[in-house]
């Protein structure tokens, strides 16, 4: 686990993907660091994160910081 991860608004339109590498959700939003992730994205939901046009409402669901191993340019990577 990795407490110090930070999220900003440029991890935005990022897959999530598990431990085992299954893409889970993508990041529709972030807001004070909290990423707010659609388990489903549809197409019109993943150009609106992309062009970080993202919003949370009641089909995302929050990402515990404190469940990211890593984040590179295109995936946040969970450790569990």
């Amino acid at each position: 686990m990795n407490d110090a991860i930070t999220l900003t608004e440029d991890d935005e339109g990022k897959d999530v993907v598990n431990a085992d590498g299954d893409s889970i959700g993508r990041v529709t939003s972030v807001e004070h660091g909290t990423a707010h992730i659609d388990p489903d994205p549809s197409l019109t939901d993943t150009i609106r994160s992309k062009l970080g046009w993202g919003e949370a409402d009641e089909n995302n669901y929050q990402l515990d910081s404190a469940s990211i191993a890593s984040v590179s340019d295109d995936e946040i990577h969970l450790d569990r």
